[in-house]
């Protein structure tokens, strides 16, 4: 999905590095009971500020994600912590903050994106620090370390530094600086001000950390200096690398503590620093700095800045000039470690290629930071530095922000091979263990990867604001990762999180394979217990196959989509079993569900959960569903309450007498008398449980009053979200008991469902709807930005591109390994009449041959036409049409078993018609 296999040169990852308490996140999570576990995340030095909790000044603006993303690319909003930032566009335009800390204020770190230069390549620029009002300094900026590009078949590639390529990501970088002068005092103000001398287009702010070091730390008893090596200070044109080495190996030889002291010291060659077993320790992560200045265009592949075996390494900071992932400009790991019982203490990690890539057996990452890392944060695992076993590791108590994969992993590698096709086996990882760590905005990875092995344990970490992947997620990786056969993952937070990388819509907390997007393996004996998932990009929790799942007493808040929910798009699960007890949705969104079920074959055992015997069930009015054709009085909404059956903003109506929540009922005088809904307003929403006699083509006719004309008024959805009946406009009837008809038309499967009435503009009453068959369908491409799925693809070329409306774009499969499917998620099951498929216009002419086939839930395809060869021609744009009897399905898969014009399946776009 996201990454390769593990093979080889291995290196997927990223390091990280800066600060913050997990205060705004944290501030979003409901509080917790009187005898409640410890909190979620790290406990660190710091204390952030978010820009948007800021005060804003001369003009600034705050820019936040207010809705779920669809588009699989990249933006500001999505990238930043909070999934907000502050735009300064102009002079005088500012973001102040008080210093609440209850201590003075001497150290920042700002995250904050500038423009790229017109051709790539970063730009530098300053921005102006006030305190208490007055200039204090100018603080340096940077943009050369950040943008790249995924336009132009460069998707998911974190190299593309070409502006003209277009869909840019990678927006933030982190400044860090002392303050100048006296320190900012308790209950001072302090704030970032684009003034005329500040030359940037403009300055995002994202989050300023605040803090107060301490003092350098002195030199050790019975250690060495690098310095007595030769390595010299904070001359950027000194290569101290051989000097650095040849203390490292008197330290080994004299079993001595390798010192470095307070300064900036230079590593300008490819080569790396090996150490065995010895102690390698700095002044402090704000004062001792190795920074690794490749020259740029690098050709040799880099190991990591640091290669040490059995070692123990504190208080200093890892950085690098690495201006992308690819080796060209200079990406190489951090830390690269292994042996036994190693410790990383205190190391703060920024723009390398990964953090911790580590391995062996009793070692520790603690109170580490990491951010603007190119790939994984820190990783476990059992290959680094060709260890095969990594058993009995931690890390706890670290702070990882702004990755470009995974935050953090349990990497269990079961093999990796070699050029020439040779497999090196390694043992399956167990007993790891992730606690307290703090893990915000990764732009390219999940919050926290658990990969396969067994025993592990990732308690009471913090997760926010994935741009693009999946919270939380235990699961295996790839074809030649280990089965996870058991893990505990208790009493984590996971806010704002999941995304839409592929077009895939990716849950906020995940069990099963198939979370890197290979749907292979064994996930067994997973036990998820007291978690919170709050603002879920999309569905809360997502499973895919997986067996023995313990899902209980977790909670999930306002998701964006639906709340817990087996095989949702993208992440199939054929098979499968869980215990699902005790658990809590709620604030729910129109159309949305507390709990689904798209598989026939996952048995999920459900107990005391809020949706049914552990809180408000949701019902039809009455017991029984309203029948279709037919008419829905619009005051027999389903039973339930707020966030189950229905969602309103204010109580309001007198309509009590007809039911004891009739929040928004009166009194009607239409035709037919009893009562209607009012006090309509964007956002709120009413579910009807119906029965519909017969699939196929309805048209809906409302009774509504306005007193003036409303423009989209409100849509009817079903319970997966798809709007079933595209916008509804309400003419101005004179008056709120003054009554007109409006209809709209929609397709509807057969049998029992749950249609929601959603309000998308105030200033309307609606009395009832009534359902009757056929009537007016407008031609539609059902399949138009809809998820999609694949048996593979070659390069960029992924099965998103078959529904994104661009006949340019394409999928293609692995080559030479024909069958290979694309498929097409609806989103619900609906009647369609032909399938059109395209190749991009300027393609030569060439055959393939085809089978079509359909599903009700995304395991069991029967076939709707059978196969035959069609012929794509530049004559007929390239479009093959194939028709059928009408069908109602939800997942529609195009299976290619042969084609003239290359060895691999090939599709721009993939259209469903419903006539």
């Amino acid at each position: 999905m996201r990454r390769p296999s593990i093979n080889g040169a291995r290196r997927l990852l990223a390091p990280a590095a800066a600060a913050v308490l997990a205060g705004a996140l944290l501030a979003a999570v409901p509080p917790a009971p009187a005898a409640a576990a410890p909190a979620a995340g790290a406990s660190t030095p710091f204390t952030s500020y978010e820009a948007e909790a800021g005060t804003l000044g001369g003009g600034a603006s705050t820019v936040s994600l207010t809705a779920a993303p669809t588009t699989q690319y990249s933006s500001p909003a999505l990238e930043a912590s909070g999934h907000a930032y502050v735009h300064l566009a102009g002079p005088g335009q500012r973001v102040q903050w008080t210093n609440n800390t209850g201590r003075p204020i001497s150290a920042l770190v700002v995250r904050a994106s500038i423009p790229d230069s017109a051709t790539g390549g970063g730009i530098t620029a300053t921005l102006n620090l006030y305190v208490d009002g007055a200039f204090r300094q100018a603080l340096n900026l940077s943009s050369k370390q950040t943008w790249v590009y995924e336009g132009n078949n460069h998707y998911n590639d974190s190299s593309d530094q070409n502006p003209a390529d277009g869909n840019p990501r990678v927006f933030f970088d982190e400044a860090s600086t002392f303050v100048t002068g006296t320190p900012i005092a308790p209950g001072g103000t302090f704030a970032l001000q684009k003034d005329a001398a500040n030359t940037a287009a403009y300055y995002d702010i994202d989050v300023v950390d605040v803090e107060n070091p301490p003092g350098p730390i002195a030199q050790p008893a019975n250690s060495i200096s690098i310095t007595s090596c030769g390595a010299v200070a904070d001359n950027s044109g000194v290569d101290s690398t051989g000097a650095i080495q040849s203390c490292i190996n008197q330290a080994q030889a004299q079993g001595k503590i390798l010192w470095i002291p307070a300064g900036t010291f230079y590593l300008k060659g490819t080569n790396g620093l090996q150490a065995q077993g010895i102690t390698i320790a700095g002044a402090g992560p704000w004062y001792s700095t190795i920074y690794r200045a490749v020259p740029l265009p690098n050709n040799t592949p880099l190991g990591a800045v640091f290669q040490v075996t059995s070692c123990t390494v504190k208080d200093f900071h890892i950085d690098s000039n690495a201006t992308s992932r690819a080796t060209v400009d200079g990406a190489g790991g951090a830390m690269d470690t292994t042996g036994t019982n190693w410790v990383a203490d205190d190391i703060w990690t920024q723009h390398t290629l990964s953090g911790f890539w580590a391995s062996g057996t009793g070692g520790t990452v603690r109170n580490s930071r990491l951010t603007t890392i190119w790939a994984d944060g820190i990783n476990l695992n059992n290959v680094s530095l060709n260890n095969s076993v990594g058993n009995n590791l931690t890390a706890t108590n670290n702070f990882v922000r702004g990755t470009g994969d995974d935050g953090m992993a349990i990497n269990s590698v079961n093999y990796n091979t070699d050029g020439s096709g040779n497999r090196t086996y390694y043992t399956p990882m167990s007993n790891v263990s992730f606690t307290h760590n703090t893990v915000i905005a990764p732009w390219g990875g999940k919050g926290i990867g658990i990969y396969g092995g067994s025993g592990h344990d990732v308690e009471y970490n913090a997760i926010s604001d994935t741009a693009r992947y999946i919270g939380l997620g235990a699961g295996r990786f790839g074809v030649n990762g280990n089965d996870l056969l058991g893990a505990t993952v208790n009493g984590n937070v996971v806010a704002r999180s999941g995304g839409n990388g592929y077009n895939q819509g990716q849950p906020a907390l995940h069990v099963g394979n198939g979370g890197d997007g290979q749907n292979v393996g064994v996930v067994d004996r997973v036990t998820v217990t007291n978690n919170t998932v709050v603002d879920a990009l999309y569905d809360g929790v997502g499973f895919s196959t997986s067996t023995n799942t313990q899902l209980q007493n977790n909670t999930v808040t306002s998701p964006w989509r639906n709340g817990i929910v087996v095989a949702p798009p993208f992440y199939p699960a054929p098979s499968g079993s869980a215990a699902i007890t005790g658990n809590t949705v709620t604030g729910l969104r129109a159309g949305a569900s507390a709990y689904l079920n798209n598989s026939g074959g996952f048995a999920a055992t459900l107990s005391g959960n809020s949706w049914q015997g552990g809180g408000p069930v949701e019902a039809p009015y009455g017991g029984t569903p309203a029948a279709i054709p037919g008419t829905v009085q619009a005051e027999n909404y389903d039973t339930g309450g707020q966030g189950l059956a229905y969602n309103v903003t204010s109580v309001n109506g007198t309509g009590n007498a007809y039911r004891s929540d009739g929040v928004d009922l009166e009194a009607t005088s239409d035709t037919g008398g009893g009562y209607n809904l009012g006090w309509t307003s964007a956002g709120q929403w009413f579910r009807y449980t119906v029965n519909v006699a017969t699939a196929g083509a309805y048209t809906v006719s409302a009774r509504v009053a306005a007193p003036s004309a409303v423009t989209g008024a409100l849509h009817l959805a079903d319970a997966s979200g798809a709007n079933l009946t595209g916008a509804v406009n309400i003419p101005a009837t004179g008056g709120w008991q003054t009554w007109t008809t409006v209809t709209a038309t929609l397709t509807l499967p057969a049998g029992r469902q749950i249609l929601t009435l959603a309000q998308d503009n105030a200033g309307w009453n609606i009395n009832s709807l009534q359902f009757t068959a056929g009537g007016g369908t407008t031609p539609t491409n059902l399949a138009a930005g809809r998820p999609t799925a694949e048996s593979s693809h070659t390069q960029v070329y992924a099965s998103s591109n078959v529904t994104d409306g661009d006949q340019g774009s394409y999928w293609e499969s692995a080559n030479n390994a024909f069958p290979q499917w694309v498929q097409v998620d609806l989103g619900a099951s609906r009647q369609a009449t032909r399938v059109v498929l395209q190749l991009p216009a300027s393609w030569g002419a060439r055959n393939q041959t085809l089978t079509l086939q359909a599903s009700a839930d995304g395991s069991s395809f029967a076939t709707v036409v059978a196969s035959a060869t069609y012929t794509f021609s530049p004559a007929s744009n390239n479009t093959v049409t194939i028709t059928f009897p009408a069908a109602t399905q939800r997942y529609w898969r195009v299976t290619i078993s042969a084609n003239t014009g290359w060895p691999a399946g090939q599709v721009s776009e993939f259209q469903v018609w419903n006539q």
